[in-house]
This record gives C-alpha cells, structure tokens and sequence, in this order.
C-alpha cells in the first residue's frame, strides 16, 4: 500500500470517526500532494509523498515559531498536534549519531577531504537519507566533519 493511499485510507477513518483535527490536517496534505501531480502532471512515488509530509512538517514549525513570538498558545498547540499527526506517516528520525554515521561513510565513498568538497558528500548522503532527516540537518554535520 502506498503512502498515498495510507494517507486517503486515514482520512476516511477520520471523517467516519469525526475526528476533525486529524481530518483536517490529512486534507491539508494530500491537497498539497494532488497541487504537486497536477503540476508535474503524475502521480508522486512514496518518496515523493514524503518529501511533501516533511515540508508540511516543516511549516508547521515555522507556524509555531511565529506564534511563540506572538504568545499564542493556542496556535502553537493546535501546530504541535498536527505535527503528530504527520510525522506518523513518516519513517523514524535519525539520532544524531546515526546521522553521523551516515555521514562518515559518505566522506569516506566519495574521498572528500575539505568543505569545498561537500557538494560530493550530500549528493552522496541524501539517497541515503529518505525523509529521516532534513537537508538542514545533513548539511550542518557534513560542515562540522568536513570542518
């Protein structure tokens, strides 16, 4: 089953259950992965679908930021749980160790030795990767080894 489909599968589950939260939050993402095919004029594979999760993700985060300055603590509530609610689709976080494990191995396949040669590394790391950490994160511990 694809994650697309998982995605579809909970929402009906939501709108049955009335969960409106969840609902909601599921309708926001497969709308944003349905703008994505109508663009690209196909259907997103598994990592693709992932890709979008983590930019929603990601807003989200940023939401909840904007709104810590603002004191709104309902907005940064109602963000946290639709985080939850997306990173379940998700595959697990990598630790940071587990990062730079990754990224050692990386520096190690394509024989980078200096910061000037990161753009091997990351081309290198990223497959790897698939959605369990973000490019931010990938780059931040390839500078400090390559550093």
């Amino acid at each position: 089953m694809t994650l697309k489909t998982q995605l579809q599968d909970a929402l009906k589950d939501a709108m049955r259950a009335g969960d409106q939260v969840r609902k909601d939050t599921l309708r926001l993402a497969l709308a944003a992965i349905k703008m994505i095919e109508v663009e690209k004029g196909l259907s997103l594979d598994d990592p693709a679908v992932m890709a979008v999760l983590q930019k929603e993700v990601k807003s989200r985060r940023e939401s909840i930021a904007d709104a810590e300055k603002a004191g709104r603590t309902d907005l940064i509530t109602a963000a946290q749980g639709e985080i939850a609610i997306l990173e379940a689709y998700l595959p697990q976080t990598l630790s940071p160790q587990e990062l730079e494990d990754l990224v050692r191995q990386a520096i190690q396949e394509s024989g980078a030795t200096s910061i000037r040669e990161m753009g091997q590394v990351m081309k290198a790391l990223m497959p790897r990767l698939q959605g369990r950490a973000t490019g931010d994160q990938a780059s931040q511990a390839v500078r400090k080894l390559l550093a």
